[in-house]
């Protein structure tokens, strides 16, 4: 079945759900939710209400409540789980993997965490707890802790008969991990390589003793990159010492993609990537108004510079007019470089040793640009307003704001980094305040200089 058709029927499925429901067909609807994936159940979910949204929880099974929680959204299933008993809540974390369980947990606040760890047994909280230990975004909080081990000394014989007997294999198994016996990692072996080899000869000697790890500290961003570098499906995670802890596998990877995207996007707009769409009016309100007032902040930065020459725009209107042209052409400039260097980074192109050569290189695009640009806007204004100065004075003030977008798009990111704030988020907000700021200066400032 092809992607379209796939998505056409998922779109239709959910639109007779929709309808039941406004029909008041509680029981087809509940029939519904349960001969569709939990994909869909938790893009339904996503795509209501919150009052929608909580009846069609509550006509879903308890048995596939864990299911769903792990596709939702953070925002979303927070809202959920902090209107369910925390016995619920335990009982549909109970078979969830440990990387799915450290991300759900995380995200709760801390008195509804807390009250679903007193509710679980002591099994439960130790491995909860045990999740919870890893740092955010590390290869320890995503990892799952599945793995099949192998000692090197067994023959593939042995080995095969003992994955018979466990009848099933974790999800994306294609590698078994060799240890010793203080479970420190000392070998791979690939199903394809096990099932070809002959059943005499032992692990040891097929195995791929030049293996490579990733350590539980490792940051989530260079784990996607390894996975992308290498065409992994699966790779061993270990702890400082080298003790294999688990394991993770390509669908973990495509979730950090996916999120990372989805965070440069919405960041550039000052939003949480997680956002409930549907979240309540005063949620919402609250969480944009942040940035609103960091943005409101920032324009009366650029109009207390413009007030500084109120005597020259009162004498010359036609300044007024033009003055939005410089700051507007240095932001589009300023943000072209900041998104293709917060992209680098994303990649890990641009570390400390060529961050010097990249603002050197943007240095030299900002003053092509000016030049290109600065050229063209003087003709332009020198033949409409029959001012050969006033061309001369808007070239100028061009010029210099786009080789400062130009430096402060390139070096804004990487200082950003270094202070660990996040350029996706700031960057856009500040670079803007910059290119207005310096171009409504160089712009009013020669005019003053030169035209009064």
């Amino acid at each position: 079945m092809s992607e379209t058709t796939d998505k056409t029927n998922t779109q239709a499925r959910l639109a007779s759900i929709s309808e039941s429901l406004n029909a008041g067909a509680f029981v087809r609807v509940r029939k519904l939710l349960h001969d569709i994936p939990e994909g869909d159940v938790a893009l339904l979910l996503e795509s209501s209400p919150t009052k929608t949204r909580d009846m069609l929880w509550k006509m879903l099974d308890a048995d596939f409540h864990g299911d769903v929680l792990e596709e939702l959204s953070e925002d979303v299933r927070n809202g959920i789980i902090s209107k369910m008993v925390p016995s619920s809540v335990v009982d549909a974390l109970e078979d969830m993997d440990t990387d799915d369980l450290a991300e759900t947990l995380s995200s709760l606040p801390e008195d509804v965490l807390n009250n679903i760890l007193r509710s679980m047994d002591a099994q439960d909280r130790q491995r909860a707890e045990k999740a919870l230990s890893y740092g955010e975004d590390t290869a320890g909080f995503i990892m799952n802790t599945d793995t099949i081990t192998l000692r090197h000394e067994v023959t593939v014989d042995v080995v095969i008969r003992y994955l018979r007997l466990k009848a099933e294999l974790p999800e994306n198994t294609d590698t078994l991990y060799v240890v010793n016996r203080q479970d420190f990692l000392i070998g791979t072996i690939s199903l394809a390589r096990l099932l070809t080899s002959n059943p005499d000869v032992t692990v040891e000697e097929i195995m791929d003793d030049e293996h490579e790890s990733l350590t539980v500290n490792m940051e989530e961003r260079e784990v996607a990159s390894m996975f992308e570098r290498y065409d992994w499906l699966s790779a061993p995670v270990v702890d400082n010492e080298g003790r294999l802890v688990g394991r993770i596998t390509i669908d973990d990877v495509v979730d950090i993609i996916r999120e990372d995207a989805e965070h440069s996007m919405m960041s550039m707009a000052g939003l949480d990537d997680d956002e409930d769409t549907f979240a309540p009016v005063g949620q919402s309100t609250k969480r944009r108004s942040v940035w609103l007032g960091v943005n409101l902040v920032t324009a009366l930065l650029a109009a207390a510079v413009s007030d500084m020459f109120e005597a020259t725009l009162s004498q010359l209107a036609v300044l007024a007019i033009l003055n939005t042209i410089v700051p507007s052409m240095g932001g589009v400039a300023g943000n072209q470089t900041l998104t293709l260097v917060i992209r680098g980074m994303a990649l890990g192109h641009v570390t400390t040793t060529n961050a010097v050569w990249l603002v050197r290189k943007e240095l030299a695009i900002g003053f092509l640009n000016g030049i290109i640009w600065a050229s063209l806007i003087a003709s332009v204004i020198a033949i409409w307003k029959q001012d050969y100065m006033l061309g001369g004075v808007i070239a100028f003030a061009m010029m210099m704001n786009m080789i400062a977008a130009g430096v402060a798009g390139a070096t804004l990111p990487i200082v950003m980094k270094k202070m660990n704030i996040d350029p996706a988020l700031a960057g856009s907000v500040i670079l803007t305040t910059i290119t207005d700021v310096v171009g409504i200066f160089a712009f009013l400032g020669t005019a003053t200089l030169f035209l009064m």
